[in-house]
């Protein structure tokens, strides 16, 4: 069995959710459960969570995760591509001699992604041959069939300008982002009619370690096997919003949460004060 290391990002600067990693749902932190869901899994030899933060690292630490270190600030603004700090992390486990065939980016902000998830998402990259990853995709609700590039501004004296009238009249050209082909246009085509098209959601990733080592590598690699994750595996927490529906999907039975070991953090057994 190839060897595999679970990597959790966590950065401390989410601007649209300030401080959701450590947010709790239903008791614990968010970051818990991606923590609670990779043990559940059964397939990794480690779990080690990446953060800029010594409050998220303590949190992380008492759920039973490793934080061997802290990522260069660098690496932690909202911009930074994630094969930074990926591509870090994986070469400081190497000076330790800890080395490992696959690893799996589980992201707190899919708190309903269970270990059977995660574990079937692994079965299905190991039967493909030669494949460099896997992701989880689910059907786009807004086709890109009918999305639009804006392109310029036209501006349009009047033909004569009145007392107190407008000077000019303004406006913008565009043009479909796909190609449209032959006959009736996309962006004029039915749903249903359209063909389908699947979009990445970042509830899981695993891949091969040598695909984001190599020279000019990245995360995802060019053969990427497709992970069809229902509705509350591709679940994610990035708007104010989002925590409302994590709550009611809780509440209905829509999605359930990993089981937690640990007791809730704030007790008394974390060093952190607040993670409110």
């Amino acid at each position: 069995m190839p060897s595999a290391v679970a990597l959790i990002p966590a950065r401390a600067g989410s601007q649209r959710v300030p401080g959701k990693n450590i947010r709790p749902l239903a008791g614990h932190p968010l970051i818990a459960y991606a923590i609670a869901g990779a043990r559940e899994s059964g397939l990794f030899d480690a779990i080690v969570v990446s953060t800029d933060s010594e409050e998220i690292a303590a949190v992380a630490r008492h759920y039973g995760a490793e934080v061997p270190w802290l990522r260069p600030a660098a690496m932690g603004a909202s911009t930074s591509p994630d094969i930074e700090w990926l591509r870090f992390t994986l070469e400081r486990l190497s000076d330790e001699r800890r080395d490992f065939d696959l690893f799996s980016i589980l992201r707190p902000t899919s708190p309903f992604r269970r270990g059977t998830a995660i574990r079937q998402a692994w079965d299905q990259l190991l039967a493909v041959h030669d494949a460099d990853s896997i992701r989880a995709v689910e059907l786009c609700r807004q086709h890109p069939g009918k999305m639009w590039v804006l392109e310029s501004e036209c501006v349009r004296p009047p033909a004569g300008r009145r007392p107190g009238g407008r000077a000019h009249v303004t406006g913008t050209l565009m043009r479909p982002l796909l190609p449209q082909g032959d006959g009736v246009p996309l962006h004029s085509t039915q749903y249903a009619a359209l063909p389908q098209v699947y979009v990445q959601n970042s509830s899981l990733e695993v891949a091969w370690t040598r695909v984001a080592m190599r020279e000019g590598g990245d995360i995802a690699g060019e053969r990427v096997v497709a992970f069809l994750s229902d509705p509350a595996t591709g679940f994610s927490i990035d708007y104010p919003e989002d925590w409302e529906t994590a709550e009611r999907m809780l509440a209905s039975g829509e999605a359930t949460l990993p089981a937690v070991e640990q007791a809730p953090v704030g007790d008394g057994s974390c060093v952190a004060s607040d993670f409110t």
